[in-house]
């Protein structure tokens, strides 16, 4: 009887120590976090797409709430509404939001970029990349299989099956980036959605020399700085034959897009021009 309760004693005995042990190595490693990371969290979408460059939702919540200056961390499918709330939260300035979009800069349809040949591979833009410069004339066009369309996951991009084109829903778009990255030509770009959704920008990314873009695609830009020359805010620059426009200097004047010979420069959701009549003068008797 004495074993059995000494044996009780000393397990025990060992059970507190170790209790106690156990109690300040924990004290001793102890991670403090700072609560507001869960509650800025819970105030972002939860998409974690990657879109802000941070590994999911909670890795960008604990950054920003680290920060001192967290004026560059935003959150592109929140937008300005999501970020004002989590500044007003934590007591701090909302930085500026301009919320962007997704534009594909080729218009590089069947009609003006017919296929020399058929790529008989993989459904897959990288692969295809990979393999040879594409089926058409032009090598820095879009390929047409769908890699961004696989990586949205927000359903904002389709092909087009007419002109095998990928199409950009503005109102899905959450501008995240995923298409930038999965696009192996380059081809996708985030710009600013502009005032009413307005947007001007050059759809090509060819950089041949004028006759050879031209010959490839009917629609490629072919770098003869008319858009250029025209531009009063100085908003276009040509670099490698291929003009390009800044939004942030563009004012949307839309002077550049009837000056371009091939109808590369895009205009979005603009009103139709006023066209003016003029009527002939009636002669007085």
């Amino acid at each position: 009887m004495n074993t059995i309760l000494y044996t009780i004693l000393i397990l025990a005995s060992m059970g507190g120590l170790l209790s106690i042990i156990l109690w300040f190595v924990a004290q001793k490693f102890k991670v403090y976090e700072d609560p507001r990371i869960d509650e800025v969290s819970e105030l972002l979408p939860g998409a974690n797409c990657g879109g802000c460059g941070f590994a999911g939702c909670r890795a960008f919540a604990e950054t920003y709430v680290k920060s001192e200056d967290s004026s560059s961390l935003v959150c592109p499918v929140g937008g300005s509404a999501t970020m004002t709330k989590i500044a007003e939260h934590l007591g701090k300035i909302a930085a500026a939001v301009k919320p962007k979009v997704a534009v594909v800069r080729c218009s590089g349809s069947c009609e003006v970029r017919p296929r020399t040949n058929s790529f008989d591979g993989a459904n897959s833009c990288a692969i295809m990349s990979a393999t040879y410069s594409g089926d058409t004339g032009c090598s820095f066009g879009c390929l047409g299989k769908g890699d961004c369309v696989a990586v949205c996951t927000f359903g904002a991009i389709s092909i087009n099956p007419k002109t095998l084109l990928p199409e950009v829903d503005d109102e899905k778009c959450t501008a995240c980036g995923s298409c930038v990255k999965a696009c192996p030509k380059f081809i996708i770009e985030l710009r600013d959605k502009g005032p009413k959704n307005r947007r001007i920008y050059v759809s090509c990314v060819n950089k041949d020399k004028g006759g050879i873009a031209k010959k490839a695609c009917g629609a490629a830009c072919i770098g003869c700085t008319k858009c250029q020359k025209i531009c009063p805010f100085e908003a276009i620059t040509i670099n490698s034959s291929l003009a390009y426009i800044d939004s942030a200097k563009c004012k949307l004047c839309r002077k550049c897009v009837s000056e371009c010979p091939t109808s590369a420069i895009l205009e979005l959701n603009f009103p139709p021009k006023k066209t003016e009549n003029k009527e002939p003068a009636q002669a007085t008797v």
